[in-house]
């Protein structure tokens, strides 16, 4: 059996990756994404494949984790995403919480922290 904790990883891997196949498969069809404590940002493959799709998009996409929590099927990762913004490049810190169900991931809440913009 997959733990909640491998099932989480294989979704950081595929993301780093930018392998949608694979990320997709880490998702339960019905899935759901929200913002922490807010409004439903995607539910199902159909809103949240583009989602991630054009996230991929960017060149230099990249989360690195910081630190992991597994409590039973809930998992919370603190990750640093450098992303592409208008701006320029950078990252932010995002707080990730996870609910995996029967080996995939049912529900996920994301709060994400203020950009910060690299020198140069």
């Amino acid at each position: 059996m997959t733990t909640p904790a491998a099932v989480v990883q294989a979704q950081l891997d595929a993301y780093n990756a930018k392998d949608i196949d694979a990320l997709m498969g880490t998702y339960a069809p019905d899935a759901q994404q929200f913002t922490l404590h807010g409004p439903l940002l995607a539910e199902g493959s159909e809103q949240i494949r583009p989602r991630y799709v054009a996230r991929f998009a960017e060149p230099d996409l990249h989360a690195r984790l910081l630190s992991r929590t597994v409590l039973g099927n809930i998992v919370i990762d603190l990750e640093v995403v450098t992303r592409n913004f208008p701006e320029g490049k950078g990252a932010v810190e995002m707080l990730c919480i996870y609910e995996v169900v029967e080996g995939r991931i049912a529900r996920a809440s994301f709060a994400v922290g203020p950009a910060t913009l690299y020198a140069g």
